[in-house]
């Protein structure tokens, strides 16, 4: 039976454009791949391991034809609509108050200031969960097995008595190799208001 239901944000919740936000900065990097360097600065970020103006000065002196709000704003490309009806659900959910409600995301400073400037709702939707845990502010970062430990610890869960929620296969796979519950959702075709029909065999 699920007690616990631990939800990602970005496509779970609010919609992002990968591929999208991928080939902007290809095409404003003017290069074919992001490299293992480029992608160790993103993580290290994800996780608060460097702060903001660290990680702007990286891209910066590494693309010096572009200044800080340019790189801002291929950063937050990335980012797209948070649906209302997503949130009425999440509310509901809490009030309904059947279940644990977590959130678990691999996000950044960068994302979280300009969701707090362009998503009105942003307080309301985060004071609908009982824990709201944000990789860059725990300083862990999902696929990583440690991050999910710690939210299994630090609530005193049980992993077989959770369901873990994320569009990213990656990260349901270390969740489900720990016993966890998951749903790997695809959100070109759905949507997380649909949880209990989807997951009915769960609930």
């Amino acid at each position: 039976m699920i007690k616990t239901i631990i939800f990602d944000f970005g496509d779970v919740f609010i919609n992002l454009d990968k591929e999208g936000a991928l080939k902007l900065a290809l095409e404003k990097f003017e290069i074919t791949e992001l490299d293992e360097e480029l992608q160790s600065i993103n993580a290290l970020y994800e996780q608060g391991l460097i702060s903001t103006d660290e990680f702007l000065d990286f891209y910066a002196d590494n693309f010096p034809r572009l200044n800080k709000d340019e790189l801002k704003s291929i950063w937050n490309f990335i980012l797209r609509d948070f649906p209302e009806h997503r949130l009425k659900f999440i509310k509901q959910l809490a009030k309904d108050n059947n279940h644990q409600l977590i959130l678990l995301s691999n996000t950044n400073e960068l994302h979280i200031d300009y969701i707090k400037k362009n998503v009105s709702f942003y307080e309301e939707f985060k004071n609908c969960f009982d824990q709201f845990y944000l990789s860059h502010e725990i300083n862990l970062r999902k696929p990583n097995a440690d991050i999910f430990n710690f939210v299994l610890t630090e609530n005193n869960l049980k992993a077989e008595e959770c369901l873990f929620i994320d569009d990213t296969l990656e990260n349901t796979q270390t969740a489900q190799q720990l016993g966890i519950n998951v749903w790997n959702n695809n959100p070109a075709t759905e949507d997380i208001v649909d949880i209990f029909t989807i997951k009915k065999e769960l609930f």
